[in-house]
Parts: structure tokens; sequence; C-alpha cells
């Protein structure tokens, strides 16, 4: 279904419903091609207007407008505006009342409402797609497109499902978002347009009034603190990683004087409802918030966004400070990081139940974030980069405003690759430094890597120094960690050239000089051990999800963190760890071994019993051995004879002390072969 543009209505309309007298850069060419029925994907920055760009198609096509959005909250506030302004809208949400869902069906059966919005999640009933044959839909609109990218930040599987109802229904599509990788868009293509390409507008990612900044976690509170005191009176955002310090942190602001609440997932529905409206109503408040909250946010004075925790990714980040500002008029942003916050961003990752390559690909897309907080000029330049920009230096960004004090770490940096390239690519950050730094652990000695020749090349720089040194070389995309191997670094094609001499690598002196001082927090394991811990927690957690049990009744975390640091690799050494009974062990030692080795032992049923019999398992190995050494007797000349698994279990059991017991087991024809051997075996095993 295709409609000409009747440019005559669209000035008048933006004027009288709206009431902008112009188009911002961009929109009206995108409300050109919706209104004509064309195929469009539209990627503009958070506060550009979007949500115009569907809206006044709509007022300009016979029937009515789909709006698929994510989120209630915005849904409701996108439906109250526009009934504010006498356009007939309504939403159909499981947020509804009564009353407001009997006013959406008496409008479209009046064949008065222009936009009905709805969540993905209602597109799953037949009953829905019924309805949306039957009322005339004029056009599908797509907010927040890039949840329908499994490789974006805020994948919605029932986004999946907006391709076929375009198919179904045979109208234009015209998909919106804000944030959008190379990746990103060729999956919404994919996923919503069937491939075919639509007509892209690309409006550009900057933000020019948004300053932006990076900090060294240094009292991360306290820093948020003092962010907040100096912007007092301001609406402000501070995102924190966990439900907890969001409580915590919007505690200390109010006994700081701030007006601030909290809100996260965990909250009563009603509850997050009223913090929503606060936000959107009163001037000041400051909300701190998990992921939860912001997404279509239309407050457009929100001043200033803080983010206590390092984001998931560079899309997650831009997205969140972009609700900052979206009135034009300058804010403010800073983003606190530390080493603690990579600890746990990465073992996010590699808890995920995702295959290796999307795996990968999110430990990049964490690397590009790194590399960000630890750029060296302007933060605008590598931030539009991302995105595929170009951009000269913005003078608007903490690096603009205080330059960095950089050095040549070209050496530091082919030290590490050498090491990592001695070592095959095997090993994480935590056993190369103690490589580098000549730190002779059990492990080191064990794999002789204390004879390898970069052992003790990088004395000059203590453990947390390398820790900062291999943390730029990830914000280089130098390195990354591999998914399938627990954490270790592989190095990327950018870092042949350094580790053949052909280029140089600067580094941050700030950074590698504060690390110096700066006090580590204590990990459950080491950073050696900690991506195998997050592998066996995703085990853990995709069996217990299977069995619908609670993941502690599979195993504890002290078992896992165990199971980390000894890496048992046989079912006798499982069976050796602290919360692995027997039966345990026969119903998951094979798939925690897996995890660990890469490979499941082959045995036994009856072998496998003994595991977790103290010794008995040995016994039994030693009681098979015997057996095929004398499977023809001492001489080798004699008739086949052999004993089944169960009856060398019973012998590895008992243990009978003299040949009648073993004749007792065995037989008197078994017993004349085996049991002088079988008795050697059993007196040496204690």
């Amino acid at each position: 279904m295709t409609q000409t543009t009747d440019l005559p209505k669209a000035t008048p309309l933006l004027r009288d419903i709206f009431g902008f007298d112009a188009f911002r850069p961009g929109q009206e060419e995108i409300v050109d091609a919706v209104t004509a029925g064309e195929n469009v994907l539209a990627i503009m920055p958070t506060g550009g207007g979007k949500s115009l760009c569907y809206q006044l198609p709509a007022l300009l096509r016979d029937g009515v407008a789909v709006v698929i959005s994510p989120l209630i909250a915005l849904m409701r506030d996108q439906v109250r505006a526009l009934q504010e302004a006498g356009v007939v809208a309504g939403a159909l949400t499981s947020g509804n009342t009564e009353e407001e869902t009997e006013a959406v069906w008496e409008a479209i059966e009046a064949g008065r409402l222009k936009l009905l919005y709805m969540a993905p999640e209602r597109l799953a009933s037949g009953a829905a797609m019924g309805m949306l044959r039957r009322i005339g839909v004029s056009l599908i609109a797509v907010d927040e497109a890039h949840c329908v990218s499994q490789w974006g930040h805020d994948f919605r599987p029932d986004y999946l499902r907006i391709g076929e109802l375009r198919r179904a229904l045979g109208v234009p599509l015209a998909a919106f978002t804000a944030t959008a990788d190379q990746e990103t868009q060729e999956e919404i293509v994919q996923k919503l347009f069937d491939g075919e390409a639509p007509r892209a507008f690309l409006r550009g990612f900057d933000r020019p009034n948004i300053h932006l900044a990076f900090g060294a976690k240094d009292g991360p509170r306290r820093q948020i603190l003092e962010f907040a005191a100096a912007r007092k009176g301001q609406s402000g955002i501070v995102y924190c990683g966990t439900r907890a310090k969001t409580e915590a942190i919007a505690a200390a602001l109010r006994e700081a004087g701030h007006v601030a609440c909290h809100y996260h997932g965990g909250m009563e529905a009603e509850d997050r409802r009223i913090v929503e409206t606060r936000f959107a109503r009163e001037d000041g408040l400051i909300v701190v918030a998990t992921v939860a909250f912001g997404m279509g946010i239309d407050k457009p004075d929100i001043r200033w966004v803080a983010h206590a925790d390092l984001p998931k990714s560079i899309e997650a980040y831009y997205q969140e400070i972009g609700r900052a500002g979206r009135d034009g008029a300058p804010a403010e942003t800073l983003t606190l990081f530390g080493p603690e916050d990579i600890r746990l961003r990465r073992s996010q990752i590699d808890e995920g139940m995702a295959p290796p390559e999307r795996r990968a690909a999110d430990h990049a897309r964490l690397n590009a974030l790194l590399g960000l907080a630890e750029a060296l000029k302007c933060r605008r330049q590598t931030l539009l980069a991302y995105f595929g920009e170009e951009a000269a230096p913005c003078g608007n960004c903490d690096l603009c405003d205080s330059p960095v004090e950089v050095f040549d770490g070209t050496t530091a940096v082919r030290k590490a690759l050498s090491a990592i390239l001695r070592t095959n690519e095997t090993y994480g950050t935590g056993h190369l430094i103690d490589i580098l730094r000549g730190t002779e652990t059990d492990r080191v000695r064990a794999k002789r890597h204390d004879e390898l020749s970069v052992f003790g090349c990088g004395k000059e720089y203590g453990k947390s120094q390398w820790q900062a040194v291999f943390r730029q070389m990830m914000g280089h995309d130098l390195v990354r960690p591999d998914p399938e191997r627990h954490g270790a670094l592989r190095m990327t094609e950018a870092a042949l050239p350094v580790l053949r001499g052909e280029a140089e690598i600067a580094l941050r002196k700030d950074t590698i000089k504060s690390a110096d001082r700066r006090p580590t927090v204590k990990a459950l394991v080491s950073d050696e051990d900690a991506p195998l811990l997050s592998a066996l927690k995703a085990k853990r957690r995709a069996l217990a999800e299977a069995q619908k049990v609670p993941a502690y009744v599979i195993f504890p975390d002290r078992t896992l963190i165990e199971m980390a640091e000894q890496r048992p690799e046989t079912l006798d050494q499982m069976a050796r760890i602290s919360g692995v009974g027997a039966k345990k062990l026969e119903r998951y030692g094979d798939d925690f071994l897996s995890v660990i080795t890469g490979a499941v032992e082959q045995m036994h049923p009856q072998r496998r019993k003994l595991a977790a019999r103290a010794g008995a398992g040995s016994v039994f190995d030693a009681l098979l051995e015997v057996q095929v050494r004398l499977a023809r007797g001492e001489c080798g000349t004699l008739k086949p004879l052999s004993c089944s698994a169960s009856l060398l279990a019973k012998v590895a059991q008992l243990r009978p002390e003299d040949e009648a017991g073993v004749e007792r087991l065995l037989g008197e024809r078994r017993a004349e072969r085996f049991a002088v051997a079988f008795l050697d075996v059993l007196r040496g095993a204690g």
C-alpha cells in the first residue's frame, strides 16, 4: 500500500498538532518517505525527534498506524501527549484499566483511531493478528528497533514476530532506533524487512550538547555525591550495576539534601510507576536506577546522567547518556569504571547461554567500551568512530578539557604479546602477569613457564600496573578473551604489526600510575580462574533451568570455586571436590568435567560408580590392568579368562584380605589365576 505525500498538509499539521514551526534536521525527508508508503529504517540520535517521524505520517495516511513499542510507560506517555494535542490515539497494554481498553475499542469500531500502540509480546496472540487484519492498518512503526537484534543490548524475542506481521498485513514498515552498529543494522533489515533493503536514513550519532567524561573509581559513592552536589536542583539519573547499590546511593543522596529515589526491576509495578510519574513531573528529582529505567524517556530537561558502574557496551552507554539534554541545552555525563567492573562484565558474558561467536562479539563490544574509557584523545571522536562517523575534536569532553599524558608503551605491549604467543594463547591475564613478573607459582612451574625467555622480563611493573596495560591492550582491541577457552587471551590482527615491531602503541600514563596505588577488590577467585568459574556457573544455570530448581541445588558456589581452582581432569579427581557426592558425581560429573577439560571421560558405568568412593576407583583401575596382563596367565599361553566390571568393582569395594576371600567373590577358576596378583594390588592400596 502506497500513497502520494500530501505536502501541503504536513507543515500545518506540524504546527497545529505538534506545535513546531519547522522540522528538525533530517525529519522532513523521513516523514515524506514514511507518508509515501516506503519501507524505512531511520537511525537518529536520542532527542532527534523519532516519534514525530511516524506520528505525523499516521495522521496523513488513511487508516490506523500500529506502533510497536517495548515499554508500557513510554506508550502511555506518547498516547497521553497525542490525546492532549487532539489526536485519537490509544494503547492496548497489560497496564490498561478496563475503561481505557473500552475507549480504545470504541475508537477502533467508530473508525476514529489514528495510532494504536502495542507491546511486541501481544503479537503472540492469534486474536491480536485477527484484530489487526480487520481494522485497516495503514503502516507499522517499530520504535527501539534494535531490540530485534540478538547482537544488540536490549534484545526482545517478541520483536522477531514483527516481520511476520508486516508480511501478513502487506503494509509498509518504518523502523526507528538511536543505536545500531553495522551488525545490528544488518539484522534489523533481515528480521523486519526479509533482507530487502529499506530506504535508510542515518541522521548521525553526535549529541554535541552533552559533555562526556569518564573517571577511574576512587570511592565511587563519594564521586557520585560530589558530581550531584555540583548540580544540585537539576534532574539527573544515576545508573548502577546492582539493585542494592541503587538503594544505597539514593539514600546517600537524600542524606546529602537531594530529592532522590531508587528504581529497579525488583520493585512492585505500582512503586515503579510512581517513580516514573514523579520523574516526569517533578523538577530536580534524581533517580538512581538499574538499566530497567529509561528506555524511551521523553523528559526533555534531564541535565545529567552518571554511571556508578561501567555500562555493558558502547550502545548501552550511548542510549543511557542520550537521556540527558534532549532539549538541546547543555547536559553533562560521568562514567566511573574500575577493574572489578570489567571482571563483572566479562563474567556476565561468559555466564550467558549465547553461542561462542555471540560471546566473542560481546567481548569485542566490551573492548570497544574500554577503548572509550581509556581513550587517549577526544572521547567524542572515539565514540562517533565506533558508529562509523568521523569528527574533529569536540571541545566538550574531559579529554579535550584536560588532555592526558601518554607514553610509548610499545615495549610493554610487545612483552605482553610475546608472553601470549609463547604460551600458545592458552592463558588469561593472571598467569601471563605471573610469567612477566617472574612469579614462580605452582602453575608456572607445572607448565615449565619459568623456562620461557619472557619469564621475568616485565619486573618494572607491579601486578595491578600490568593489569592496566592489558586493559588498555583490550581497549586498543589488540587482544580478546576466547569464550571457548575460559578467558584465554587471543591476539587480533591489529596486534601483529606491534609484535613484529612495525607499529607503535601509546598508553595512558595516568592509568598505569593510579593502578599502582589503587586498592584492589578481593575477588572470589583469581583473575586466571574467573573465566572458568563463569563457564561453570553457566553450565549450572542451564541444568537448573532445565530441572526448574534453584542453581545452588545443583552445586553451591563454593563447590564451583574449588572446581575452578583445582581443575580436576578425571571423575576421580572431581569426586575429591567438596560438595561432589556419589549421586551428584554420577548425575553431573560429565557435564562439569567437559566444561573444564573440553571432553567427557569415557568410563564403564561400574567404574564410574567407584569414582566417588575414596580410593576404590584407582584400585579398580589397577585390578583391571592386572587382569589384562594375566588374561592368558603368567606364561601368556593359557585360555583367555577375565572378570566382569561388576566383579572387579566388588573386589575394589570389599577388599578381601586373603585368597579365600577373593575366591568367594570370583569363584575357584578365576581366583586361581588372579587371586595372588589382586591381593598384591589391595595390600599396596593400604
